[in-house]
């Protein structure tokens, strides 16, 4: 599959695990950034098909990257990461254009389903 998705998460192992999930199911055009500043900078030069962004980050936070990225795409497709108990920041994520919402712990399946469902 020949879809580029970025991956965004200031957890290494985080990164790591959704690679490998991904990679397990075919997807291996794959890109990283640890913040909401890089996530920006590699959306712009690399122009994936997909964003997985998690919300809580140094630096600048899931919420403010998606805004600059549908700013300078609006047709984006954004899915975001977070663990339970954002629920505010779930809908203020929704209001700016984020396709779908992983809550954290996530099973593999439902970043599969997720990828394959927006990527069509």
């Amino acid at each position: 599959m020949d879809k580029k998705i970025l991956i965004v998460d200031d957890a290494p192992f985080m990164r790591a695990c959704i690679r490998n999930i991904l990679s397990q199911n075919g997807w291996n055009s794959v890109i990283e950034a640890a913040d909401g500043d890089s996530a920006f900078e590699k959306y712009t030069a690399e122009h994936p098909d997909l964003v997985l962004l998690d919300i809580t980050m140094p630096n600048k936070n899931g919420i403010e990257a998606l805004k600059e990225i549908r700013e300078f795409d609006p047709d984006a497709k954004v899915v975001m990461c977070s663990a339970m108990g954002q629920e505010a920041m779930m809908a203020d994520a929704i209001r700016l254009g984020a396709l779908e919402f992983i809550i954290k712990p996530f099973k593999p399946e439902q970043i599969v389903e997720t990828v394959q469902k927006l990527l069509k």
